[in-house]
């Protein structure tokens, strides 16, 4: 992973191989980044994508593997408890097959690169659990 830095944005490469939650994380450690957003595309050949089963409580999530280009890649930075949270959602899709799939992002592994646009914002947001919603949700601070 290799990223440059333009006033409060940074473009950012993530290499064959890598994980972009995992690559992501670094920078913001390394950069004291506790609050933005991200936007990208690249190539990926294993993702895991989730959606929230609004029942039950826990998100479901399903792995796919294969040639898959990232259409989308969205998301925001924010705390929980001091630590690093990322909120990311995903589109993945190959043209050859027919498919696509979108949801929320666990894990994605890149297999040619990765093109990722952070924005960061002066400030802080931190998250807490929601036992009514079941999420950890923004909650601003005074």
């Amino acid at each position: 992973m290799q990223y440059q830095k333009f006033g409060d944005d940074y473009l950012i490469r993530i290499d064959r191989g890598e994980e972009i939650m995992t690559e992501i994380k670094k920078i913001c450690k390394a950069e004291n980044i506790t609050l933005g957003s991200i936007n990208g595309i690249g190539a990926t050949w294993e993702a895991s994508i989730g959606v929230f089963n609004r029942t039950e409580f826990k998100y479901e999530s399903k792995t796919f593997k294969g040639d898959y280009e990232i259409i989308g890649l969205t998301g925001n930075i924010s705390t929980m408890n001091d630590e690093c949270y990322l909120h990311f959602h995903i589109t993945i899709g190959n043209v050859m097959t027919g498919e696509s799939h979108s949801g929320h992002l666990n894990r994605c592994v890149i297999s040619q690169t990765g093109e990722i646009f952070l924005h960061k914002v002066n400030g802080k947001i931190d998250r807490e659990f929601s036992d009514e919603i079941g999420l950890n949700l923004i909650k601003f601070l005074k």
